[in-house]
């Protein structure tokens, strides 16, 4: 995940994402449930990757025969 934090600017809040300015909002708590919201997301989103990843093949055949047999 990365690393997040709203920064009061004048009359309104920016969400930053390891230092770079991602989103303008008018109040803290707004700003608070965006990054919350995303985080959320974002955790969602590693974790379907994860489950989605196909298992590496073994470089072993998966039928063991005589090279002798091979056509």
């Amino acid at each position: 995940m990365k690393n997040y934090s709203i920064v009061r600017v004048g009359h309104e809040y920016v969400v930053r994402a390891d230092e770079k300015s991602i989103l303008k909002v008018g109040s803290r708590r707004r700003a608070a449930r965006l990054v919350t919201k995303a985080a959320e997301l974002l955790d969602m989103q590693s974790e379907s990757l994860v489950s989605e990843t196909p298992a590496q093949p073994d470089d072993e055949p998966s039928i063991d025969r005589d090279p002798s047999d091979a056509p």
